[in-house]
């Protein structure tokens, strides 16, 4: 965790029988050194779980770098605090960062830059290959189109997936639930093949099954009229103990040995702050019109279908 709790408070200052909320202490550590490391173990891991030779690994790497500094690059522009590029061994990359409160047009270019640069270094290679006829650079085309072709697959948690969720049902938790079903389906059916990469549909109905019980705990926030749309610096400490009573009825499995009322500090403590932190939500602001939401799937669109043209001129010929 990139967020330690501090629970050195003083319960005589409580308010209203309520200690204080743990303190989240940002640590500073080496993000680059981490993902450097990160990327050896995946190009490690992929050599020898699937046998392929170091050039074509390489230019995975490459894709994958190129594909998560350009939403790295968009959260910076979009002033987020604490923007981080993850490595996952064998499944791929993500950058991930805070902000409390989003638009809709933010949203969309953070998650378009990811796959659009690829796409178009791909299409670029295909092209100033085509008299050269350069196997490495080939391979190299191949790894751009077909990688971020495969990011835009409408599917959470693809990039396409959240694109459209942006764009229409962000904040809708039913149609985002089955949106998710039908994306767990599809995954399936698309790494059926490679066991491995099953994961990820197990991880979504995972996440699924967590967030339907945040939801619910969501609900019962609105209905008691406490602001779940605030950042963790920000939440009173009344509300925290209240969240974190929710968590324990909700997870009490997780937290056996709890008792929801009872209000001071355990040692799962750090694994609380992180829980109630994740049931806050960002506030979406809705800024796009009807024309713009055209336009920004007429984007989606041309990206979608470029590298399909160039990989169907590429078999053909």
């Amino acid at each position: 965790m990139d967020d330690n709790y501090n629970g050195s408070h003083n319960f005589e200052h409580t308010v209203g029988g309520f200690p204080p909320k743990p303190v989240l202490i940002e640590q500073k550590k080496n993000t680059v050194q981490r993902s450097i490391i990160s990327l050896m173990v995946y190009a490690l891991l992929f050599y020898f779980v699937f046998d392929q030779n170091i050039a074509y690994i390489a230019a995975i790497l490459i894709v994958i770098i190129v594909h998560e500094s350009g939403h790295f690059l968009f959260m910076k522009i979009y002033n987020y605090s604490n923007v981080k590029i993850f490595i996952v061994p064998l499944l791929g990359a993500f950058t991930s960062g805070k902000k409390q409160e989003v638009s809709q047009f933010q949203l969309c270019l953070i998650i378009l830059a990811g796959p659009l640069p690829g796409i178009i270094i791909g299409s670029l290679i295909y092209y100033l290959n085509k008299d050269v006829h350069n196997e490495n650079l080939k391979m190299l085309a191949n790894a751009f189109l077909i990688i971020n072709l495969l990011n835009l697959l409408p599917f959470y948690p693809l990039d396409g997936g959240r694109l459209i969720e942006t764009l229409f049902f962000r904040q809708n938790h039913m149609i985002r639930l089955v949106f998710g079903i039908i994306s767990i389906f599809f995954l399936a059916i698309l790494f059926f093949q490679t066991p491995v990469m099953l994961i990820v549909p197990v991880l979504i109905a995972l996440e699924l099954y967590n967030e339907s019980k945040h939801q619910k705990i969501r609900d019962y926030l609105r209905n008691e009229k406490i602001n779940y749309h605030i950042d963790y610096k920000s939440l009173p400490d009344k509300n925290y103990w209240l969240i974190r009573d929710c968590l324990l009825f909700s997870f009490p499995k997780k937290y056996a040995g709890l008792t929801p009322g009872k209000y001071e500090y355990s040692p799962a403590e750090p694994l609380l702050v992180q829980h109630v932190n994740s049931v806050l939500q960002i506030k979406l602001i809705y800024d796009l019109n009807i024309l713009q939401i055209v336009l920004i799937l007429l984007t989606y669109l041309a990206a979608f279908f470029l590298p399909i043209i160039f990989l169907t001129l590429a078999y053909n010929f």
